[in-house]
């Protein structure tokens, strides 16, 4: 029960600083949105250091609860530093996000082992990787690729993914030096290909679930 009251605490004083920021203007609308992003992301490590396999039901009860609350906040604007503004909201962005932590939680505490540090690289790169990607993309001109997508933003993402990658593969201990970072390479450029080609909030979908199953099928085989 700790690991609930730390999750929900964890959780909620993220959206709450977020908020308090955003109120000081210390950060723009779309800055308060990433550093939730980026911030909730960093609760993998609460999870592995509170849950195990037998208690994997506890560990699914915060991300299963999110789906629900993050849906009535993009419903009625609920939490406004998470929501984007009427014009441009029409994604359920933060939906996907607790959603994709809900499967990869699953998986990764339901298998126990090395999957754990999959977990954790998955979800790492949609946190860091896509949140920043988000921020540099806005704020470093540079040419644009698909579906008005920048290259510094994919740069950014491929970096960030990369670097996760790298720590991950070294913690798997998943071989000589030089296996870890070709298979770091094909998940950094897999994730920085997925948030490119995914629009309108999916990639807090598509980029965790799938480098989840490229990181487990790379040390598979």
């Amino acid at each position: 029960m700790v690991g609930l009251f730390a999750s929900y605490g964890f959780v909620f004083a993220i959206m709450g600083l977020a908020t308090l920021l955003d109120k000081l203007n210390v950060l723009s609308d779309e800055g308060s949105r990433k550093f939730i992003h980026i911030g909730v992301s960093n609760w993998w490590f609460i999870a592995l250091w509170f849950f195990e396999r037998n208690t994997v039901w506890l560990a699914m009860v915060p991300p299963a609860s999110f789906i629900v609350l993050n849906y009535l906040s993009y419903r009625f604007n609920l939490v406004k530093s998470m929501e984007r503004d009427t014009v441009s909201r029409h994604d359920l962005g933060t939906v996907w996000y607790a959603v994709s932590l809900l499967v990869i939680t699953a998986l990764s505490f339901g298998l126990g082992g090395f999957f754990r540090i999959a977990g954790a690289m998955a979800i790492l790169s949609m946190g860091y990787g896509d949140g920043l990607s988000a921020l540099v993309g806005r704020h470093v001109t540079s040419r644009r690729l698909y579906g008005n997508k920048s290259l510094s933003g994919s740069l950014t993402m491929f970096a960030v993914t990369l670097l996760i990658a790298l720590i991950g593969f070294m913690l798997i201990d998943a071989g000589q030096p030089g296996k870890i970072i070709l298979m770091a390479l094909l998940v950094a450029t897999a994730g920085a290909l997925i948030e490119l080609f995914t629009g309108k909030g999916l990639d807090n979908l598509t980029v965790p679930l799938g480098l989840f199953a490229l990181v487990v099928g790379l040390n598979l085989l």
